[in-house]
């Protein structure tokens, strides 16, 4: 890894004479870099694109903000229609909240993101209604959710100034930065249930140095996504990268370039 940053940072340095609002066109169709919270880089930050799971951010804080992370959930027939990745749980399994929530951050599993998307909202659509008007309230104007998992979905679009925002609502709870740094865990259905292992799918968790999340996503439509944080010494670097093909080599560059330049 040390090594794929070296080489960006080269191509980074090659490409720094470049306009200075998006000095790094070719890493991304979109992208977004921020350290405590300024921005240094963006490339089409309000370009409306496919989010893909990072969709799954706003999952996530509707359930964080609402609480009940232990509250038993059972689980319905929607989740047979969940596709990607999935954990293949089985309608009628109870799982706590917090573990479905577990499922959709480490592993992106669509199955319990689904499963928890209908506990809170009842139903997918109403939920896809909650997960608006929190866009709304946060002032998301390149934002509409059709799909709470980040299936690409017609209407479906996000940007990366947009997801940058989301995500620092979503940092703001450090549950969400517990599970989001973890490689590993197992979770459990209740009443003695079957037992599921979850490995991140986020390449920079125990790689890169100060890596803590946030989320990864990969639909045709969309490409490679990437919501990358990440601290040194107490100073936080987000990365929001929108079809990046290499958005490993890209992210590992952008955030050792943003934790080195000037102050």
């Amino acid at each position: 890894m040390a090594r794929l940053a070296l080489v960006l940072a080269a191509l980074l340095a090659a490409g720094a004479a470049r306009a200075a609002g998006d000095p790094y066109p070719w890493i991304a169709a979109a992208y977004v870099v921020k350290r405590d919270g300024a921005l240094l880089w963006a490339g089409q930050p309000e370009a409306r694109l496919a989010p893909a799971s990072l969709a799954k951010l706003m999952t996530a804080l509707l359930a964080l903000e609402r609480g009940g992370l232990d509250d038993p959930v059972t689980v319905g027939r929607g989740v047979l229609q969940a596709t990607g990745t999935r954990l293949g749980l089985k309608p009628g399994e109870r799982l706590r909240a917090g573990d479905l929530l577990a499922a959709t951050v480490v592993r992106s599993a669509n199955d319990a993101c689904r499963a928890l998307a209908e506990h809170l909202g009842r139903t997918t659509n109403n939920f896809v209604l909650k997960m608006n008007g929190r866009a709304a309230a946060l002032g998301l104007a390149n934002t509409h959710f059709a799909d709470p998992c980040g299936h690409d979905r017609e209407g479906q679009y996000s940007s990366a100034a947009d997801l940058a925002r989301l995500a620092e609502q979503v940092m703001r709870h450090e549950e969400y930065l517990r599970l989001a740094r973890m490689e590993r865990l197992t979770i459990r259905a209740l009443d003695g249930g079957r037992r599921f292992a979850l490995r991140n799918t986020n390449a920079l968790i125990g790689r890169y140095p100060g890596a803590i999340g946030l989320k990864t996503g990969y639909t045709e439509a969309a490409g490679n996504c990437l919501v990358a944080l990440a601290e040194r010494d107490g100073v936080r670097v987000l990365a929001v990268l929108l079809n990046a093909p290499n958005r490993w080599w890209n992210a590992v560059g952008l955030l050792d370039r943003a934790f080195a330049a000037p102050r």
